[in-house]
């Protein structure tokens, strides 16, 4: 039953109705779920650990992948937890308020994943351009300035969101079909004009992703025009392989995240709704499970700081027996 405050067509709570049409497999599609966030959950921490523990890796490239790690785990945390309640318990009530939070969290956090892709582009130009000058502008006080500036865009457009959610009438049920309280989501439950979050939905799109992605793409043209320069065959396959796994942190973030933006605004009914669900999911899931693994394979440091840890580990035992 729908429950109104007294004051305004404002529920008390919404319910998070889940994967519509796969309700009858809700467990199933909870393990795999529940398998990337235990492996999204270990590796960030340790990837976050290992950087924080070896010296070696105190510069800023895996600095800046430390902050990546930081914002993958919060945005996982924003929702999988509240999801594997709805797939298991089938606890899918949520405060109103509790939705407007865990909504702001979910576009913050996201907004963050992309800013600091960007940033990471950013170091790899100057790493490459201008590797004389790499320490000199890429300070420890330059890189907090830099991820605060970041995690600020967020927050400040991201603030208007709750505003404008909270303004609408809800006077067509309170069923939101989906796992999590996202802005569309929930705006299209009202029976208000939502014509405003659309627009402003679409233009803080365009200044996160839209902005982020410009950056990456000319830090790229650069630094291939700089690679494509270097004499020696050993130093252009040396420079490229540091930006591989970047690459692969870019692809895998923004392909699933381009699918459910296009295809929420412009897909219609001819792609199934627990298809948008799902790939909603896998879009706040998939980075943070994939990133340390793609790190962790792809960068020669972190791969001899691993081994290392290792057998240190491996060896302890037999020291204090």
């Amino acid at each position: 039953m729908l429950l109104l405050n007294d004051t305004s067509l404002t529920p008390v709570s919404f319910i998070l109705n889940g994967i519509p049409g796969l309700e009858e497999v809700h467990l199933w599609v909870s393990f795999p779920l529940c398998t990337m966030y235990s492996i999204a959950i270990t590796g960030n921490f340790g990837l976050m650990y290992l950087i924080y523990s070896e010296e070696a890796l105190h510069r800023p490239m895996h600095i800046f992948l430390a902050l990546l790690s930081f914002t993958d785990v919060l945005m996982c945390t924003s929702t999988l937890p509240n999801t594997l309640c709805i797939l298991w318990f089938n606890l899918k009530e949520i405060d109103f308020k509790a939705c407007l939070a865990q909504m702001f969290f979910v576009h913050t956090f996201t907004g963050m994943e992309s800013g600091v892709l960007m940033l990471m582009a950013l170091d790899r130009y100057v790493a490459i351009c201008y590797p004389l000058r790499y320490a000199t502008v890429l300070t420890n006080s330059v890189i907090a300035k830099a991820g605060l500036l970041t995690f600020l865009r967020g927050v400040m457009l991201v603030i208007p969101f709750t505003f404008l959610t909270k303004r609408l009438p809800y006077c067509r049920g309170n069923v939101i079909l989906h796992t999590y309280c996202d802005h569309m989501s929930v705006a299209k439950i009202s029976c208000g004009n939502v014509k405003v979050n659309a627009i402003y939905g679409l233009m803080v799109a365009l200044l996160i992703g839209g902005f982020d992605i410009l950056c990456i793409t000319v830090s790229y043209t650069m630094i291939l025009q700089a690679v494509v320069s270097l004499s020696s065959a050993e130093a252009r396959q040396k420079a490229f392989s540091t930006c591989t796994a970047h690459i692969l942190a870019i692809i895998i973030t923004y392909v699933p995240a381009f699918f459910t933006f296009f295809t929420h605004r412009f897909g219609g009914r001819s792609i199934p709704p627990h298809i948008h669900i799902i790939m909603a999911n896998l879009y706040l899931l998939m980075p943070p499970t994939m990133n340390p693994i793609v790190y962790g394979i792809k960068t020669k440091q972190i791969r001899t700081c691993i081994t290392r840890f290792l057998l240190k580990g491996k060896d302890n035992p037999s020291h204090n027996i």
